[in-house]
């Protein structure tokens, strides 16, 4: 029995739609594997950075009688309030 022709768009749109998610896929997992390896160094770069600034923001503090930023109390550190 012959299909008719609103069959044969459907289908056509339908390998059209499933073509273009494979080819998303594609483009998508080679996106992952190229990224990782550029930020991963950044990263460890930034957190090197950020320690040493810590670090040195820590040598002005010593004997200051005025708290850190560290010390101050944030709304989850509260004592004594049940939730």
């Amino acid at each position: 029995m012959p299909r008719g022709r609103s069959t044969f768009t459907k289908r056509q749109k339908e390998q059209a739609r499933q073509q273009k998610a494979r080819d998303k896929a594609e483009r998508k997992s080679q996106s992952k594997q190229e990224k990782p390896e550029g930020s991963v160094d950044e990263m460890d770069e930034l957190r090197e950075m950020r320690e040493a600034a810590e670090a040195q923001a820590a040598l002005f503090r010593i004997g200051s009688d005025e708290p850190g930023p560290t010390e101050f109390a944030t709304p989850h550190d509260r004592k004594g309030i049940d939730s």
